[in-house]
């Protein structure tokens, strides 16, 4: 049975683990105990203290690597210090995973988007993820290790909707200025995951993103259609801009229609959920 090492147990780790339990005897990289998934075996550790990491050299066959950049830092230290981590090894990991971010393209203007469009990071966000693949990429063709990149959109699921913004009356571009947006089922990314870990899957970079095209005040109004909620208010971009906070506003100046073929023709991924109208449920509740 292949050792994979699971770093950043959070809810997409969590929905994979009853599979990837199975197939794998599975470490989790945790800062503390109390963060512990169940049913894999745990190495205690802080991606932003390097010398924490250094049990992880030679411990995994196969990474899964789903923890976000330091938000406070330029460029991604810590994917780079659990890559010195494992590189110090005499062997490495024979493949290494990274979830990334759809961001790294940038602004597209609303065109489609595949895997070989140039990454063009506008936000620091963004800048941070690209890093980190660069890193990622960099490391696997030098050390032999195989390397998978899945560039993600939003993620959602019936308990990772927008019903906060919905509550507060946050408005929504009007038509004629709003932005195309992306979106995965956390199910369906986690169930990705699992996939691309697999000896057969090929390498590379993947967007691991579902079918829609959707504007952005489409989404919302579909989420506050299904949760029994008021449909968001719609303004021009002039008035966005001088109403909405900044980190809101970085997301409503990009605008892709990211294509999936490679995920489904390559990897044979069937989505569960192929667009949001299938993904979003009815009924749902927002919290009190």
């Amino acid at each position: 049975m292949e050792r994979l090492l699971i770093v950043g147990t959070g809810d997409i780790a969590r929905r994979a683990l009853p599979t990837l339990a199975a197939r794998y005897d599975a470490l989790a990289l945790v800062r503390t105990a109390a963060l512990a998934p169940a049913g894999v075996r745990l190495a205690v550790g802080d991606l932003d203290r390097p010398e924490t990491l250094a049990p992880l050299a030679g411990a995994a066959d196969v990474v899964l690597h789903l923890a976000p950049p330091d938000e406070s830092r330029d460029g991604d230290a810590r994917t780079r210090n659990l890559i010195a981590a494992l590189a110090g090894a005499r062997m490495v990991p024979r493949r290494f995973v990274y979830l990334s971010t759809s961001g790294v393209y940038g602004d597209c203007a609303g065109a489609r988007v595949d895997e070989s469009h140039p990454v063009s990071p506008a936000t620091p966000r963004a800048a941070r993820r690209a890093d980190a693949e660069r890193a990622v990429t960099e490391w696997g063709a030098a050390a032999g290790v195989e390397t998978v990149v899945l560039r993600v959109p939003g993620i959602y699921a019936a308990d990772r909707l927008p019903l906060e913004r919905l509550r507060r009356g946050t408005p929504a571009l009007r038509a004629e200025d709003d932005v195309y947006t992306n979106h995965v089922h956390a199910d369906d990314l986690a169930a990705i995951c699992v996939r691309v870990l697999e000896r057969d899957a090929p390498p590379g970079v993947y967007n691991a993103s579902d079918d829609s095209e959707l504007k952005m005040g489409d989404w919302l109004d579909l989420v506050a259609d299904r949760c029994g909620r008021a449909r968001p208010p719609r303004v021009s971009r002039v008035e966005a801009e001088r109403a909405l906070p900044p980190l809101l506003l970085s997301f409503m100046r990009e605008s892709r229609r990211l294509v999936n073929r490679r995920l489904k023709e390559t990897l044979g991924i069937r989505l569960r959920y192929p667009t949001v109208f299938e993904g979003v449920p009815h009924g749902a509740v927002a919290p009190a």
